[in-house]
């Protein structure tokens, strides 16, 4: 999980990195360059993710300008259809939102005879996204799980479905809020469900999307709407609202510095699973690909696309497992 991995050298980061705000965020600079190599061509297929999506779209733009020879194909549909994917071979790269689950790896591992290799190659914050125009400022993981869930595991003490119940005044206090989230196929689902509902079960008012962007974009149009999806897909037409891990305590927006210091509590990598056997290399084009995508100029994509870049520190740690 992302925190058990960064909280050890969260304040190490924080402090040799020079890690910039949100509105001027750099690449660590110990990241280096990508340099091209010789005989790199063929086909590459991208099955999974969702929330990854336009980043490996943005990543393969980037390859192929380096390897024109290069052809990649990718497709978006949720974290869940990775495992399958790698297990039939109709992919080499398995973009997922969440790690795999002990079911899907054992899948993996009765066809090859091993694990998939999971990398991390971005971090994320899950953002709780209002209409901009939605005067709530910040909310509690007991509030969203209360909002959200129909079990209430972490103990708020009553439903919420009204604004007013957030302390909204005026003709909005007693509108209901309108839910938007994922579908159960998307790694965005499982995580949120695990984390902010602890394992708690969704409303059945949730407004499944099948994309992210169209949970932001349903929020855009409702001003009574409330939802969550990976940072990168924010627009001005909604807001991001600080998060509490606990109510009472102070709430922190969805920054790097605050993701890698585990002050905001809805943090995650971004993973791509592939299928390396131990005692053989990665073929040169998916190794090269994921060099890429783990250097400088990947990284780099990384912020453009609205996401968080991995520190040298991170990148070097995903870059033993090629």
């Amino acid at each position: 999980m992302f925190k058990k991995i960064l909280i050890s050298s969260a304040l190490i980061l924080v402090a040799t990195a020079g890690l910039a705000s949100a509105e001027a965020l750099k690449v660590d600079k110990s990241l280096k360059n990508y340099k091209a190599v010789g005989g790199v061509s063929g086909n590459l297929n991208s099955i999974g993710s969702d929330t990854l999506n336009n980043l490996m779209t943005m990543w393969a733009e980037g390859f192929r300008k380096k390897y024109p020879n290069v052809n990649i194909q990718i497709e978006g549909k949720g974290s869940s259809t990775a495992p399958p994917a790698l297990v039939a071979g109709t992919a080499q790269l398995g973009p997922m939102s969440r790690e795999m689950k002990n079911s899907e790896i054992d899948a993996f591992a009765k066809k090859y005879g091993y694990k998939p290799t999971k990398i991390a190659v971005a971090i994320d914050t899950i953002a709780l996204f209002v209409n901009k125009d939605n005067p709530v400022k910040s909310l509690s993981m007991e509030q969203i799980d209360a909002i959200f869930s129909k079990n209430r595991k972490r103990g708020y003490p009553s439903n919420i479905t009204t604004w007013g119940q957030l302390g909204v005044t005026g003709k909005m206090a007693a509108q209901p809020i309108s839910l938007y989230g994922r579908n159960s196929a998307s790694g965005t689902y499982g995580f949120f469900k695990e984390i902010a509902l602890s394992k708690g079960d969704f409303k059945n008012i949730v407004k499944e999307q099948p994309g992210s962007a169209s949970v932001v974009q349903g929020i855009t149009k409702d001003k009574n709407g409330i939802g969550y999806s990976g940072i990168g897909y924010q627009t001005s037409g909604i807001k991001i609202l600080p998060v509490s891990a606990k109510a009472g305590q102070p709430a922190y927006e969805a920054t790097y510095a605050n993701a890698l210091s585990n002050k905001y509590p809805l943090s995650r990598f971004l993973y791509i699973y592939v299928a390396k056997n131990p005692k053989k290399p990665l073929p040169k084009l998916t190794e090269e690909f994921l060099t890429f995508v783990l250097s400088k100029e990947g990284q780099e994509i990384v912020i453009k696309d609205g996401f968080l870049p991995l520190t040298e520190k991170l990148s070097a740690k995903s870059r033993s497992s090629l």
